[in-house]
């Protein structure tokens, strides 16, 4: 099955989605959005890892930055922060205007410590599952650069979490199609949610924040008419 470029969604919610599937859905279904100090930074450290790596080559690495990816089997869309094409002996792909053979190898940039979480892990890899379609290659592994280490980790790109990148995009789209909102569900990471103040499970579990917003601005017309 192939999706077309009507249907794709943003590679980046898959983060989201994983983290809270409520969260993914105000943010990418119903266009809601509030910012914090943590989706502030990474928006920054994302905009420095654009700016200020240079594309080019480096001994026999070459580096591409900000390079847009997609694919039509998951049915998505995004930007790998870096590509290191690394030169190779041997299995590699060739790229116009370099000698050689190269492997690819995606990083992404995240704020603060090092978690290494399915959070973090499944954007990567999706971002890996993209350049192997485009690219015809294979990748077994990618890596996560945390801000405040300043220090990159290696990840395996296995097949357990290739699987979770498929069933979730899955997922996605079928809530997409559906304009679903999940109902909330109030977890230790809420307080960390840049949207905590637009999603609160005492606003009401069987409407969308829309909806909700709507019916609260009728009811204050309603009171101010004699």
């Amino acid at each position: 099955m192939a999706y077309d470029e009507d249907e794709y969604l943003s590679l980046s919610g898959i983060q989201h989605f994983e983290f809270c599937r409520r969260q993914w859905a105000l943010i990418h279904i119903e266009q809601q959005w509030d910012d914090n100090y943590r989706t502030v930074d990474g928006i920054l450290m994302h905009k420095n890892a654009h700016d200020c790596m240079t594309s080019g080559k480096n001994n026999d690495v070459l580096i591409a930055k900000a390079l847009p990816i997609h694919s039509k089997i998951m049915g998505v869309f995004g930007i790998c922060d870096v590509v290191e094409f690394r030169r190779t002996e041997s299995e590699g792909i060739s790229l116009f205007g370099y000698d050689g053979q190269y492997k690819a190898n995606p990083i992404e940039y995240k704020r603060g410590l090092p978690k290494v979480n399915d959070e973090d892990v499944v954007q990567l890899t999706a971002q890996a599952m993209c350049l192997e379609e485009m690219l015809n290659c294979s990748i077994s592994k990618a890596y996560l650069y945390y801000g405040e280490t300043r220090h990159r980790f290696e990840v395996i790109l296995d097949e357990r979490i290739r699987n979770l990148v498929i069933n979730d995009f899955l997922e996605m789209h079928s809530y997409f199609e559906r304009s679903f909102l999940p109902k909330p569900k109030r977890t230790k990471s809420c307080n960390a949610c840049s949207l905590k103040d637009i999603c609160l499970p005492e606003l009401n579990c069987n409407t969308s924040s829309e909806v909700y917003i709507k019916q609260m601005i009728g009811s204050e017309n309603d009171e101010k008419t004699p």
